[in-house]
């Protein structure tokens, strides 16, 4: 048994025994929960090994600590979002306008008529690349936005919606180093993570090298009752992720090779779609302070901004995952697809487990990360166990 170490708040017991199951029932390695409500830290947990490659059983296997932290893949889009929002709170960015009217290359291949708002809600038509980046060439700060400035969409930006798995990094990054001089990552640690004291980056400081732990992939344990059979994608999303010329396989495989994401050189890169790196919380005091003051500092989002933040944009049929999804401006929002707390949340999960959102109507923040990648995209049943547990406790 895992020691889960950390507190609760009287009340919160039912997301402890959750936490405590996924090592016992769901094949946990190494993985942390927080909670906030109405600003304030409610729970704060965490166990298990610091990389997901070490035997549980060994004595000498480095413990989680509470300031391990781990990469959390797409969970960062909800983060790398926060900035072209704030960036339009403060009339900087107009989110109607062509994103060639601050990145002229960009007009490049019929991209003429792509609107900032577009790239925050996968509307774009560019989750894939005719010429994959290596992954050198990923966190290089010019392939990319070059390469996405010369693609043709694959569909009429606009008209339908299709998750940009690895582009966003590029199409996000540039636009905001093209308006604000700065990288996408320096404006998250000069005006998010600093203030807000959070041990979260997108582009790793060597100095923080010793506080991340290593991914692994781990097999998720069959369900109770399942005869042995784990659950398996529809036929026609497993053909897609199997068919290396669909439009989901090429989206994943914008950088090939796929990247060693333990590789310092890639942790250092500024990749907003999939190589932030967080604590628990970190990213949950980060989506507390977008709907509300967090000790002495006042909320990020102005109520205009936090509707924008969450009204939905793109619904239905997923071109890249085939599955019903619903973003807001660059955020997820609950549904099918992704599970949050409530109709109103909006966050985003990472593929293979983590997981960050707020849920404004109830005043709750939450953020999960792990060492443990399971095959699943946007509900990890580690994840959606924690959150049904919540669930639980803020509707009693």
């Amino acid at each position: 048994m895992v020691d889960v170490q950390g507190t609760v708040e009287d009340g919160f017991e039912p997301v402890r025994d959750a936490f405590a199951a996924n090592f016992a029932e769901r094949g946990e390695r190494g993985a942390a929960v927080t909670v906030y409500r109405d600003g304030r830290k409610v729970v704060d947990l965490w166990g298990g090994t610091r990389d997901g490659d070490a035997d549980p059983d060994d004595p000498a296997a480095a413990p989680w600590e509470p300031g391990t932290a781990q990469i959390v893949r797409s969970a960062t889009k909800g983060i790398a979002a926060t900035v072209p929002l704030l960036m339009h709170q403060r009339g900087q960015l107009d989110l109607d306008a062509p994103v060639g009217t601050y990145w002229p290359e960009f007009k490049a291949a019929g991209k003429d008529r792509v609107l900032v708002r577009h790239l925050l809600a996968h509307r774009a038509g560019l989750p894939v690349l005719d010429t994959p980046l290596t992954p050198a060439q990923a966190v290089d700060g010019t392939s990319g936005p070059a390469a996405v400035a010369a693609q043709a969409p694959a569909w009429t930006p606009g008209t339908d919606h299709g998750y940009h798995a690895q582009t966003y990094s590029w199409l996000l990054g540039e636009l905001v180093r093209r308006v604000t001089g700065r990288t996408l990552g320096a404006f998250v640690a000069e005006e998010i993570a600093g203030p807000l004291g959070l041990d979260l980056w997108i582009g790793l400081p060597d100095g923080a090298r010793s506080r991340v732990g290593r991914l692994a992939p781990v097999e998720a344990p069959p369900r109770p009752g399942s005869a042995g059979l784990r659950a398996r994608p529809k036929k026609a999303v497993a053909e897609a992720y199997a068919d290396p010329a669909s439009l989901t396989s090429r989206a994943f495989a914008a950088i090939s090779p796929a990247p060693d994401e333990n590789d310092d050189a890639y942790r250092a890169g500024e990749l907003p779609a999939s190589a932030g790196i967080a604590t628990a919380p970190a990213l949950a005091r980060a989506y507390a302070a977008l709907i509300g003051p967090v000790d002495d500092h006042p909320r990020l989002f102005a109520p205009a901004t936090l509707t924008l933040a969450r009204t939905e944009e793109s619904a239905g049929p997923d071109r890249t995952l085939l599955v019903n999804t619903r973003f807001g401006l660059g955020f997820m929002l609950h549904g099918p697809a992704s599970p949050l707390l409530g109709p109103g949340s909006f966050g985003h999960p990472g593929r293979g487990g983590a997981l960050a959102f707020a849920d404004p109507e109830s005043g709750i923040a939450f953020g999960y990360v792990t060492n443990g990648m399971q095959r699943n995209v946007t509900a990890d049943p580690r994840a959606q166990a924690l959150v049904r547990a919540l669930a639980s406790r803020v509707a009693g």
